[in-house]
């Protein structure tokens, strides 16, 4: 019989954790629901907590915290609130794998945490990489912990260099769909509005990444976090825009040859494999038919136009604490945007802005991450009061 494999879910109320769920639940044999948290969905991680009955729930907002303790009074479900508890619950003993789903800057802590305890990481988070990515990586080392991508882009990667150990890679091409607003002109994008930028083509997504698909800027990410996640220098990643999504990713090896990972958009595949790994449960998905995508297209972005992209580029040149700045600049300006503060070209201005002003300490610690993480912000918020 297979052991199961004991999984905690930070952030089971969003979009990557409501599909882990699927896939748990689809396989009651291989998994066991140790845990799972949310922000400040009290009433959809309630929801969960009864259905999947894990061994505990965090809410990280403590004014949520009665109403969970009381909706879970008669069940065996230990309830816990705060930062705190989302960083000490990762290290339960009855915890095999964690993923890591949380949105933004909030996964740092207590993924840290979580390689420190030796879980392994199945990374949704791509935040963490971005933000800290040496001290990650050098963390997982020490601590023999491994992590796999659940991104889509990045699992394709990490598929198609399985088997290929001594292989050195020789570029990696990171697809993006191109977002709602491939084509557009920056006359275009003044007057975007919010509900135009949530509405991506292919990939349902909880509505910050959205954003970021829409500005580049979640592609901008993904290079940083492919750089730690395999090691790579930044002449070795590259972007190409394939809007129809089904070539997830591509390594290219110094021979010339070249594999890509092919599927319909469907993010419980990368998460099944990252829960999995290295085996393939069969799976009832929809399955790809070329004759239904006898096209297949690619072309360049537009970096003129969305200029986040090649901030992320310069910001992964400069390593240090750079993109840390660059990664909470833009998860100021994009909630002002969802707030309906800001235009949506303000938001790559923030970034660079941001950029520019905050000094890059180029052999960070974790207070240092910290401090840079607060000043951006600070300033981020201080660049919006001039706009406005």
């Amino acid at each position: 019989m297979v052991r199961k494999k004991g999984i905690a879910i930070l952030g089971s109320t969003g979009s990557i954790g409501t599909q882990a769920l699927e896939v748990i639940e689809s396989y009651p044999e291989y998994f066991d629901l140790q845990v799972i948290t949310a922000n400040s969905n009290a009433d959809l991680l309630i929801e969960q907590a009864k259905k999947f009955q894990p061994n505990a729930v965090v809410i990280v907002d403590h004014a949520s915290y009665q109403k969970v303790k009381t909706a879970l009074w008669d069940e065996p479900i230990k309830v816990f609130a705060g930062a705190d508890s989302l960083q000490q619950i990762v290290t339960s003993s009855e915890i095999d794998v964690v993923l890591t789903a949380l949105v933004g800057y909030a996964g740092l802590k207590p993924t840290i945490e979580a390689i420190k305890a030796k879980k392994t990481i199945a990374l949704a988070n791509k935040e963490t990489l971005v933000v800290a990515g040496e001290l990650i990586n050098q963390l997982a080392l020490e601590n023999n912990v491994m992590i796999y991508p659940v991104d889509s882009e990045h699992s394709a990667i990490f598929q198609c260099l399985t088997g290929e150990s001594g292989n050195p890679i020789e570029k990696i091409y990171l697809t993006a769909s191109g977002g709602p607003f491939r084509g557009w002109k920056k006359e275009q994008l003044e007057k975007v509005t919010r509900a135009q930028a949530l509405k991506h083509p292919n990939w349902t997504m909880g509505a910050k990444i959205t954003i970021d698909s829409a500005t580049l800027m979640n592609k901008g990410l993904e290079v940083i976090e492919a750089k730690w996640l395999f090691d790579l220098d930044a002449h070795q990643i590259d972007v190409i825009v394939h809007p129809q999504s089904i070539i997830h990713s591509l390594v290219q090896f110094q021979d010339g040859s070249m594999k890509a990972q092919m599927g319909l958009p469907d993010m419980k595949l990368p998460i099944q494999y990252a829960f999995t790994y290295p085996d393939r449960l069969k799976t009832d998905y929809p399955r790809f038919n070329f004759l239904d995508y006898p096209n297949l297209t690619f072309e360049q972005p537009d970096r003129s136009t969305f200029t986040n992209l090649d901030l992320a580029f310069k910001a992964m040149e400069m390593r240090g604490t750079a993109a840390c700045a660059l990664n909470a600049a833009n998860e100021v300006a994009v909630d002002l945007f969802l707030k309906e503060k800001i235009g949506f070209l303000d938001i790559a201005r923030i970034n660079e802005a941001v950029m520019n002003e905050i000094k890059c300490i180029h052999k960070p610690i974790l207070t240092d991450y910290v401090e840079i993480d607060k000043q951006a912000r600070v300033a981020a918020f201080n660049l919006f009061s001039k706009i406005s």
